[in-house]
């Protein structure tokens, strides 16, 4: 009785299909043959050699992998931490009403993301070149320093570049998360808070940071998944001193592309994956996170 009035109409299948089948042939066809990669042995020359989980075993036992995750997460904290700071402040400045020219400064601000990292990484590169960026010409200038510093030939300090980087990049995309969310926020709380005689400080305490975790919690983990897949800035800034540099994509993109062991690469970019994946679970499991999913 019911299934002759269903619409079994097929054309909507049609309309979705598409997606679908992009997806498999470009999406899904390539995890899965990079699976079956990361099982064999392959130059790109011949016909790949099934090798079982040898390449899984040399993966934990090689050092360069284990510093890369290292290098990534130290880079990733360095540039992640001044990043939501100075986001968050610039938004709960912007969304001040007497400020003037307001969407001039979302513009501004944002404008470093949509360049492109090779683009930034260049630009970092030669800003902080030994003999002739502008950075050392600077400093020397005033008076802070005697002679050219080699900023790129220090472990913490060619670090520290890449993540100047990565947060110059980002800052204004984290910017505008966080002033759709404080737009959000009924204005009805901060005239009774500023009726009850809350300053400013006790109002972004007591009111808009609780109000925008959600938002919080969404940069947090987006900052987690494209911070450890960092590839472009590293690239184009050099390696540093004892491949101080070198992120877990890079790495991977030296196996494969350039040793030309894409078997090998394969496996590094499983590896990737599922450190990625373990620090998106680390990040749901901070009390914060938690207690917003459970409400």
């Amino acid at each position: 009785m019911f299934k002759s009035k269903i619409d079994k109409n097929p054309y909507g299948y049609y309309f979705i299909a598409p997606f679908f089948i992009s997806f498999i042939v470009f999406g899904l066809g390539p995890i899965l043959y990079s699976f079956y990669l990361s099982f064999t042995s392959w130059e790109g020359f011949n016909e790949p050699t099934f090798i079982g989980l040898a390449n899984y075993e040399r993966l934990i036992h090689d050092t360069l992998f284990l510093k890369s995750i290292l290098n990534t997460l130290v880079i990733w904290i360095f540039s992640i931490i001044p990043q939501l700071t100075i986001a968050l402040t610039l938004a709960l400045v912007l969304h001040e009403k007497f400020i003037r020219g307001r969407h001039l400064f979302h513009a501004i601000f944002y404008f470093p993301n949509i360049i492109t990292p090779i683009t930034l990484g260049v630009m970092f590169a030669l800003m902080f070149d030994w003999q002739t960026g502008s950075i050392n010409q600077f400093l020397v200038s005033i008076g802070l320093i005697d002679e050219p510093i080699y900023w790129m030939n220090n472990v913490w300090t060619s670090r520290a570049i890449v993540a100047l980087t990565m947060m110059f990049q980002n800052f204004g995309f984290n910017m505008l998360v966080f002033l759709a969310g404080l737009q959000a926020i009924p204005q009805d709380l901060y005239e009774a808070a500023e009726i009850d005689g809350a300053s400013k400080f006790q109002t972004a305490i007591k009111i808009t940071i609780p109000l925008i975790r959600p938002v919080l919690i969404f940069t947090l983990i987006t900052s987690v998944i494209g911070g450890l897949q960092i590839f472009d800035a590293p690239l184009m800034l050099g390696k540093g001193p004892d491949n101080s540099t070198v992120t877990m994509i890079m790495n991977l993109y030296e196996a494969a592309f350039i040793r030309y062991d894409y078997g090998y690469g394969a496996t590094i970019a499983y590896g990737a994956f599922v450190v990625i994946a373990i620090a998106t679970v680390i990040t749901f499991l901070i009390p914060g996170v938690r207690k917003k999913k459970e409400a």
